[in-house]
């Protein structure tokens, strides 16, 4: 039976996205932080780990962009993405709110809400949504602001329900595990990486334009300190296509020509399954008449 850590208490977004990835037969594992769901796969306790990678809010997870460049790789083979929204959540019969409870991440998305709504309430961080909705029940706190689905595992009141700054917002999440056979392509795909580059004027521009000469669409860059030397940076790159498509593999290559380190990630599936703008064939093509030109066959 395949098994998913995922960053729990039950009751987060998370625990959403894992039953999303998860098949029938499958079995959820709440751990309590993100390293940890990382260090369940690479220990071989689970198959699988699903964690938070980006938020359309408050940016990239750091505690993941920190955790896919540690130890032993881990790829990702699918992502998912769920719409953003919470609830506040109280101890039945709770009549005043001084505390307020929940994840960096969550009480930023619901800043101008709780200035609003509980402006005397002091926000509280914890590890995660549904902690903070443990909580509250173990009478920590006032109020947690938790993942809608908390309130089906935990005894508590809903104070304020569609609870969000942002209205669209959506969370990103991965599906993670110990290398091995890639999803095979679907047209649809993303490609992942994480490269470290020299300290010289026009790297990052000379990495970007591989990606721009072979019609690549970049979807996503977040640079993170090396943890070394000051002004030291990796970059995190997410890109359509997958590696086994000509033009992707012959991109990688170039960025690795490009950087010090280079960290695969994983081509998967994406969530909106929308094709990249360039198609493979449409780069054959291109490949082909080269091909021919250097052959003396065309003009």
């Amino acid at each position: 039976m395949p098994r998913i850590a995922y960053f729990g208490p039950q009751g987060t977004f998370t625990e959403q996205a894992a039953s999303a990835f998860a098949r029938e037969d499958d079995e959820l594992v709440p751990v309590e932080t993100v390293p940890l769901a990382f260090a369940a796969v690479r220990s071989g306790a689970t198959d699988f780990c699903c964690v938070p990678v980006e938020n359309s809010v408050e940016g990239a997870v750091p505690a993941t962009m920190d955790a896919l460049v540690r130890d032993e790789p881990l790829v990702a083979v699918a992502e998912h993405v769920l719409p953003v929204h919470f609830s506040v959540l109280v101890r039945p019969g709770t009549a005043e709110i001084r505390t307020v409870a929940s994840h960096p991440h969550a009480l930023a998305q619901v800043r101008e809400w709780l200035a609003a709504h509980l402006p005397d309430a002091t926000p509280i961080a914890t590890t995660s949504t549904a902690a903070a909705a443990v909580a509250v029940l173990n009478g920590d706190f006032d109020a947690a602001v938790s993942a809608p689905v908390a309130v089906t595992h935990y005894p508590l009141s809903e104070y304020a329900t569609e609870v969000a700054d942002v209205r669209d917002a959506r969370t990103r999440f991965l599906l993670l595990r110990r290398p091995g056979a890639l999803p095979e392509p679907t047209g649809a795909d993303r490609t992942s990486v994480v490269v470290t580059t020299p300290n010289r004027v026009g790297v990052l521009a000379e990495l970007l334009t591989e990606l721009a000469l072979r019609g690549i669409n970049l979807t996503g860059l977040e640079s993170r300190p090396t943890k070394g030397k000051l002004g030291e940076y990796r970059f995190y790159i997410d890109l359509e296509g997958h590696v086994a498509e000509p033009q992707v593999g012959d991109a990688l290559a170039a960025l690795h020509r490009h950087s010090r380190e280079i960290r695969f990630l994983g081509s998967y599936p994406k969530a909106d399954h929308e094709p990249a703008p360039m198609s493979n064939a449409e780069f054959t093509a291109a490949t082909d008449w080269v091909d021919g030109v250097r052959k003396g066959e065309r003009g």
